[in-house]
């Protein structure tokens, strides 16, 4: 069982780790109270996922608003659990005080332990002291101090995600120029300047996932190398994405009416790239 709890310094990163793991595939908890962690680590472990569930483990985040006794025992509740054979992997999020006052002046969010008896500095102080026995039974220590986003996402990816990156999933869309060009797209590319199989009239009624249609387009050699270019861009490209931590990119390709030109070449596209096994999903705006 893949169980990884998540913790460490109010405006260390903990919410940016906690949402890289669910970007993988974990199923993620934030601010989970401490009494019911075993009970959620047994129940787990006996759990079964939904048929085509994508979930690769469980990720719990647990900060300094937790009861200080509860936390105080959790040592113990982890050798528990150890016990019964789950073992539960413990990342802990620190940086410098300085950067921490930093990043609350910037946002400024209000740190959850301040109040009116108590500074911003005083706060990150005794939430050190109270959060110290978790960071002693951590497996992995990360200082965002000199991180950025970016970086800290590629580092819970290496140190936790057994390097597990984000498998971006590509939406492609056809549609036709003459009712509009979608509202939302990342790219889109316009297949207008293709022969068009809506002058043959045997060919008029059928769509671009038709035999005929496909047939009569792959004859031409700028269909071809459209496809093939096309493939090539977004190859070359969606890795960038990924590694900005994007979680889908959506393709909206266009022909004038949204039935041959387009509905081809995002067939193609599709075909293609989950040969390469990427998720892909098809929208046909235009078709039934």
């Amino acid at each position: 069982m893949d169980f990884i709890i998540v913790s460490g310094l109010s405006g260390a990163g903990k919410s940016v780790a906690l949402n890289t793991l669910e970007d993988i595939g974990y199923n993620c908890i934030d601010n989970l109270p401490l009494f019911l962690l075993s009970d959620l680590a047994l129940g787990l472990r006996h759990s079964h996922p939904l048929p085509g569930a994508e979930s690769v483990g469980t990720a719990v985040g647990i900060d300094a608003r937790s009861d200080p006794n509860d936390l105080q025992r959790l040592p113990q509740v982890l050798v528990s659990l150890a016990e019964q054979g789950i073992v539960p992997q413990v990342l802990f999020l620190e940086a410098q005080t300085e950067r921490l006052m930093t990043r609350f002046s910037e946002t400024r969010r209000k740190h959850p332990l301040t109040g009116t008896q108590r500074s911003l500095g005083e706060a990150i102080d005794y939430e050190r002291e109270l959060l110290e026995p978790l960071r002693l039974v951590a497996h992995a220590l990360l200082d965002t101090t000199h991180t950025n986003i970016h970086e800290l996402r590629d580092l819970v990816r290496g140190c936790l995600g057994n390097g597990q990156q984000l498998n971006t999933s590509i939406l492609l869309q056809s549609f036709g120029f003459k009712k509009g060009v979608p509202e939302s797209f990342d790219f889109v590319f316009d297949v207008r300047c293709l022969p068009n199989p809506h002058w043959q009239p045997d060919l008029r009624s059928q769509t671009g996932r038709d035999s005929g249609v496909i047939e009569y387009l792959e004859q031409f050699r700028d269909v071809i190398d459209m496809r093939d270019d096309l493939i090539a861009f977004l190859s070359r490209w969606t890795p960038c994405f990924e590694r900005d931590g994007r979680g889908y990119l959506t393709i909206a390709i266009g022909c004038t009416g949204g039935q041959h030109r387009s509905v081809y070449m995002a067939e193609s596209l599709r075909a293609h790239f989950e040969r390469s096994g990427r998720r892909v999903l098809v929208r046909h705006r235009e078709l039934p």
